[in-house]
């Protein structure tokens, strides 16, 4: 007979799946300068790179809910971890094509590890639990930006930006191998007769996001969110580095301190959430934190503290990188029943099409008017129509 691992179990496993993910996702961002440089482009170029990720991880989100159901959530965050290992790998070669190429791949990889996962936790999940226990697995985005911002830009220093890639990518295949003994128990429940369709797998999730009104609710505010998120983390390395002069292992930690802020955000934000504001009062409060840190960020070229900067990019990241764990529990709640993973897949597309469009215009801010602070004031704006969506239709999240 086939022995169930614990929830705690399921939970530390994708936590570790999400982690590699997210670190091979941020490992060419916190090195951005380095390979720029070798390329001889603009630092500004990585939100393309982040833009083709997010392609990526947006079609392979919506297409996520029908692949669960036919190969299982585990056997999908292998396939996952495959391919973002390919695309880690593919980065290594000096080349924007290559990196074109690497970027899609990783996006891929990248799309359906969190529907996975969800597929799996929602089963073994108290609901008045699901906030604190969705936040602490997507405490693993921020795990993997610290292990990126601490690893990546020391292995670079030492072997060199492309040999800090392979092992990243090795990584990645460990991960894969070392979850295989799960298949067997956590995927029985998938249907070998599902059909992975591609034109209704696309649009099958968008249409039940649409068809709930709260659910689309979650999807512009994620949407809205990720913009705030990813221009953060893609571009504060290159921000500390040409705004406020910091060295790239520096920087790096910085960046790592503000994912650990992040990790420790998804925790505590999780908990308040269930024990204190609920859900969507927790999720506006953080829009107004998120505006607050925005404005924080522009000012720092006119500090001379190295403290202060740690606490605004601390507080930043607590936030901007904090949401997604009370985001996702809600999106589970709100679904209906045995839909979590669909509703995941279908919300996070949105999520993603925020990163696909916002780095990219972040970047070009930056660009025209020559300061990645005042990109980072920008940032203002989408916290502020967070609030005003989550404020006007409170209503539809009562269930």
């Amino acid at each position: 007979m086939r022995s169930t691992p614990s929830a705690s179990f399921v939970l530390a496993a994708t936590l570790t799946v999400q982690s590699l993910a997210a670190m091979a996702l941020l490992t060419l961002p916190v090195v951005a300068p380095a390979v720029a440089q070798s390329l001889g482009i603009s630092a500004a170029y990585v939100g393309l790179y982040v833009a083709l990720a997010y392609a990526g991880a947006m079609t392979a989100s919506l297409l996520a809910g029908g692949a669960v159901r036919r190969f299982g959530a585990i056997r999908l965050s292998q396939i996952g971890l495959l391919l973002c290992a390919a695309g880690v790998a593919a980065c290594a070669i000096e080349s924007p094509a290559a990196m074109a190429l690497g970027a899609v791949l990783v996006g891929l990889g990248y799309g359906p590890i969190t529907p996975a996962s969800s597929h799996l936790l929602v089963r073994s999940t108290p609901a008045h639990r699901m906030s604190l226990v969705f936040s602490i697995k997507q405490t693993g985005v921020p795990l993997g930006g610290v292990l990126a911002g601490v690893i990546i830009p020391t292995l670079a220093e030492l072997a060199g930006w492309q040999w800090a890639f392979v092992a990243v990518a090795i990584a990645c295949l460990l991960c894969a191998a070392a979850i295989q003994p799960l298949c067997a128990s956590l995927d029985a429940d998938k249907d070998v007769k599902q059909r992975v369709s591609f034109g209704n797998g696309l649009a099958g999730p968008l249409k039940l996001v649409f068809s709930q009104r709260s659910l689309t609710v979650l999807a512009a505010v994620s949407f809205l969110f990720s913009i705030t998120q990813l221009s953060l983390t893609t571009y504060l390395v290159t921000f500390l580095h040409e705004d406020l002069s910091m060295g790239l292992i520096v920087a790096g930690f910085t960046l790592a301190v503000a994912q650990a802020a992040g990790v420790a955000g998804r925790l505590l934000w999780g908990y308040m959430a269930d024990k204190f504001l609920g859900p969507t009062n927790m999720l506006a409060a953080l829009a107004v934190l998120i505006a607050v840190c925005s404005l924080a960020t522009a000012l720092l070229q006119y500090v001379d503290s190295p403290l202060l900067v740690i606490i605004v990019l601390s507080l930043f990241g607590s936030s901007a990188v904090g949401w997604n764990g009370v985001y996702l529990a809600e999106v589970a709640r709100q679904a209906p029943r045995g839909q979590a993973s669909v509703a995941t897949g279908g919300t996070l597309a949105m999520t993603f099409l925020g990163v696909v469009v916002g780095p990219p215009l972040f970047g070009l801010i930056a660009a025209v008017f020559g300061s990645y602070s005042l990109a980072y004031a920008s940032l203002i704006v989408p916290a502020g129509l967070c609030l005003w969506l989550l404020l006007r239709y409170r209503a539809a999240f009562i269930k």
